[in-house]
């Protein structure tokens, strides 16, 4: 192989080594849309104190079609 090919191929095959340990293109765009999606927000709807007894830090952390917001007693899982 000439000399003069030798700096290219090298310098590709460094750069897809580096791609691939990065986990690639896709996956860093997945994990930020899952970050964005987990970000616990100031509730919409209105509290009351009872719904103070359910709390958590996470959506995960809720039952199905609840999500977990923040109120002024900390975070509370509240339905859709």
């Amino acid at each position: 192989m000439p000399t003069q090919a030798l700096l290219p191929t090298l310098l590709l095959s460094v750069l897809l080594l580096l791609l691939q340990v990065q986990g690639g293109h896709r996956t860093l765009n997945r994990m930020q849309k899952i970050e964005q999606f987990n970000e616990v927000k100031v509730c919409e709807k209105h509290t009351n104190i009872y719904m103070c007894r359910r709390p958590c830090e996470y959506h995960q952390d809720c039952q199905a079609n609840n999500i977990c917001c923040s109120t002024f007693c900390g975070n509370i899982c509240m339905t859709l």
